[in-house]
């Protein structure tokens, strides 16, 4: 993949003034591959972008357990629950500037449902949500729209899933539908 990266505005951003974000709750996706942190991480430092993401806690095991949490890596414990949504939330409003980069499938295998982990954390803590992505068809990736809750979360996944129907991840076939389950 070459590393190109863009700014892709929705049509409410357009003529907007400039936004001033000081944390926020993003969206990686499709993530299909182990090659998407890799790119998604070139692409956060050569815009300047600090980002926190979470990861399995196999990754934070030596010998590359402290360069991982150097690159932005918070290890997460998959095999419990530990109520990581109200945890996020604390973390992100008691800092001045923190971005966090979730993918919501949660695994690179196919699934059927996002989890909503992403819409509750910036929900709570008075964040926007960035969609940003890693296209491997059009090999390029960046930063779409930017979404603040509104609290209806079908209303607000309609627009970030008709954002994702057009990008492709590494493998598409693996890639799930920005659909949500009915029990949220």
């Amino acid at each position: 993949m070459a590393h190109k990266a863009e700014s892709r505005k929705s049509e409410s951003e357009k003529g907007s003034p400039h936004l001033t974000i000081t944390s926020l709750s993003a969206i990686a996706a499709p993530h299909t591959s182990n090659w998407d942190l890799l790119y998604a991480l070139i692409m956060s430092f050569s815009m300047h972008f600090k980002v926190h993401w979470m990861g399995k806690d196999a990754l934070f095991r030596p010998p590359f357990g402290s360069i991982m949490q150097w690159l932005g890596g918070i290890p997460i414990d998959r095999s419990k629950a530990n109520n990581r949504v109200a945890q996020s939330i604390e973390v992100i409003k008691t800092h001045d500037c923190l971005n966090l980069v979730v993918p919501p499938e949660g695994t690179r295998k196919k699934v059927h449902y996002w989890k909503t982990g992403f819409y509750y954390i910036a929900q709570g803590a008075n964040v926007p949500i960035v969609l940003s992505y890693l296209d491997y068809k059009r090999k390029i990736g960046g930063i779409g729209p930017i979404i603040m809750p509104t609290g209806d979360i079908e209303a607000d996944m309609e627009i970030i899933r008709t954002f994702y129907a057009s990008v492709t991840g590494k493998h598409a076939n693996d890639a799930g539908e920005a659909c949500i389950s009915a029990k949220n």
